[in-house]
């Protein structure tokens, strides 16, 4: 130890030092450091300097290098979760809102409300491994190497595309928070400065936690992050000015699985994860989700797309691929992907289909309930089936709601509903109002058959409503959370853009009234 005292050395069978040898010793070794023979005063001071050195230099780096989180928001992720195709932006790029009146600040959440979820990314889901899905910040895997038709470049000696830089992604269906999250961090009309905001968003991961908790029986347990996320808002200065009113969050699963009402009188305990989307401060949000309740009048809630697997980087990828779709032959009539179910009204409109679809030579079926089709949980296979298709039928499934119609936009297959409530009352931020000009409706409970419904229409009705599915793409579509990093603006507005905008316009006739 640097203070231990030394004792002055004596060898067996020597004499004793004399008092005049101690004292010369001592006096030869005072002008040493930190040695033996500096007295318990000196000790004490040069410990309290060495003390007082170390903890200002470790405040120092600590402050500067770890900022707390409630003055720097989030902009790294853990080397797991980061991004793929990562490309530097330039020096002269920068990056300008294009939105008007577009001004978001996003909190910069204690990690157990996000990204702190994803450790245990293991455990997100009772049913599926989410390590792969989370992955490049909710766009889960790249999907290469490609068929060329997918593939931004325009030739390939192999019809693949083997780069790895694609824009192609197996994105899982209920990650749209993620996304988002990752989108709006890049964003050119983000601010650091809440003063300047005019949104703001709250990056709660609340579609991975409800997923997590689905087996928890202790229903207190299974609300406690969510009733911890309310009282985090609340606490803040930037809350308390409009009571939340001009901030919103992202789900990425219904709202069904947010809104359990538990009836302690008559011991009844509701369907839903938890009760998030009822608690008083959630309420005064607005609350973007791929699935919204649609009964409830001047609802928050609001429908956003279900991300599919293309997150292009720049509007030229768009271009092509709308070119692709606008060329591609469709030699069947109609298309369905997907499985019976069980319930009275999803069971009849499933199995008509099913029955109707076997007959015909028009349609082409992917059954997704054969447990040996392996090809409806490749995204390329799901895809081509549509890109293939004139018509893609869009049954309820456990929901209202599917992924698989913003499938169908993708690939220029005009979509076939059973229920206003799996589009028409869901996504009127995205949607045009006229039904008719993008998609065919047939009531459930109709008797004449789904081929001669489209049978009747014609040809040229049916290339308008097509060219309206391919001009909707690029408004559906997720963007690459690097893209506005590559370039100093997107050349197109995406499913989060038009969503900032919405929310900004819908604050602004708030105000005014």
């Amino acid at each position: 130890m640097f203070f231990r005292k030394q004792q002055a050395p004596a060898a067996a069978g020597t004499a004793p030092w004399t008092e005049e040898e101690t004292e010369k010793l001592s006096k030869n070794k005072e002008t040493q450091y930190f040695t033996s023979t500096m007295n318990t005063q000196n000790k004490l001071w040069f410990f309290n300097v060495f003390l007082f050195v170390f903890l200002l230099a470790w405040f120092l780096v600590s402050f500067f290098r770890f900022p707390p989180t409630n003055t720097k928001p989030h902009t790294t992720l853990p080397p797991h979760y980061t991004l793929v195709n990562n490309t530097k932006s330039s020096l002269n790029i920068i990056p300008t809102c294009n939105l008007e009146n577009v001004s978001v600040y996003v909190y910069s959440l204690p990690a157990e409300f996000n990204l702190g979820l994803l450790k245990d990314c293991h455990n997100l889901s009772i049913y599926t491994d989410m390590c792969p899905y989370v992955a490049n910040c909710g766009l889960g895997q790249p999907l290469w190497p490609l068929p060329q038709e997918y593939s931004s470049s325009s030739s390939s000696a192999n019809n693949y595309d083997n780069s790895s830089t694609s824009s192609w992604f197996a994105t899982y269906q209920f990650i749209a928070e993620m996304i988002f999250h990752a989108r709006v961090e890049n964003h050119p009309c983000r601010t650091r400065d809440p003063k300047r905001a005019n949104l703001f968003y709250v990056p709660f991961y609340g579609g991975l936690y409800a997923a997590s908790t689905a087996r928890e029986s202790d229903l207190k347990a299974r609300d406690a992050l969510a009733v911890r996320l309310a009282e985090y808002i609340e606490s803040q200065e930037t809350w308390r000015n409009q009571k939340g009113k001009d901030h919103f969050m992202v789900l990425g699963r219904t709202a069904w699985d947010f809104m359990r009402n538990d009836n302690k009188e008559e011991n009844v305990v509701d369907y839903g994860a938890n009760r998030l989307l009822n608690l008083p401060a959630i309420k005064n949000m607005s609350v973007l989700t791929v699935e919204r309740q649609p009964w409830i009048g001047g609802s928050k809630q609001h429908g956003i797309p279900y991300p599919s697997y293309f997150h292009p980087l720049k509007f030229n990828e768009v271009v092509r691929w709308q070119k692709k779709m606008r060329e591609a032959k469709r030699p069947h009539l109609w298309s369905f992907a997907g499985a019976p179910r069980k319930g009275s009204d999803k069971a009849a409109i499933r199995d008509k289909i099913l029955s109707q679809c076997h007959k015909s030579s028009r349609c082409e079926l992917l059954n997704c309930g054969a447990i040996s089709n392996y090809k409806c949980h490749k995204p390329m296979e799901v895809l081509s089936v549509m890109r293939k298709s004139e018509f893609c039928l869009q049954a309820p499934g456990d929901s209202f709601t599917r992924r698989s119609t913003f499938d169908a936009f993708l690939t220029g297959c005009i979509p076939v509903f059973f229920s206003p409530h799996t589009a028409y009352t869901q996504y009127a931020w995205y949607l045009p109002s006229d039904r008719k000009t993008y998609s065919v409706y047939i009531e459930g409970d109709r008797t004449e058959s789904i081929e001669e419904v489209l049978l009747k229409i014609d040809k040229n009705t049916v290339k308008k409503m097509r060219e309206r599915v391919i001009d909707l793409i690029p408004t559906l579509t997720y963007a690459h959370p690097n893209a506005t990093v590559t370039d100093h603006h997107l050349g197109f507005k995406d499913a989060v853009d038009v969503a900032l905008s919405a929310l900004s316009n819908q604050l602004h006739l708030l105000d005014s009234s």
